[in-house]
């Protein structure tokens, strides 16, 4: 399966590994590759993950207090639109395609 990125995912990333470099050197790189490796989850069964909006789907990650939102565009095609903090507004990136 394919897996495209909502623009935005670049710099949400980005201000995540500097939050938690700050806090404990090396812990950024370890959220990118939790984040990566749940990635991979998501593309490997992407049905399998909760519906919580039409066609938007939710996953949570496991070590790290984030939620990633993505949709299935088609059969092959995985559009990854939101990477946020669980205690961020429920209605934060909901809009984008």
């Amino acid at each position: 399966m394919r897996v495209e990125y909502h623009p935005a995912i670049e710099r949400e990333l980005r201000e995540i590994i500097k939050y938690f470099n700050e806090c404990t050197h090396g812990l950024g790189a370890e959220f990118l590759n939790e984040f990566e490796l749940q990635i991979l989850k998501i593309a490997s069964m992407p049905t399998r993950w909760k519906i919580v909006e039409t066609n938007v789907r939710r996953s949570l990650m496991k070590r790290f207090p984030y939620v990633i939102y993505f949709r299935v565009l088609e059969k092959d095609v995985l559009r990854i639109t939101v990477v946020k903090h669980q205690r961020r507004h429920p209605a934060y990136g909901r809009s984008r395609k």
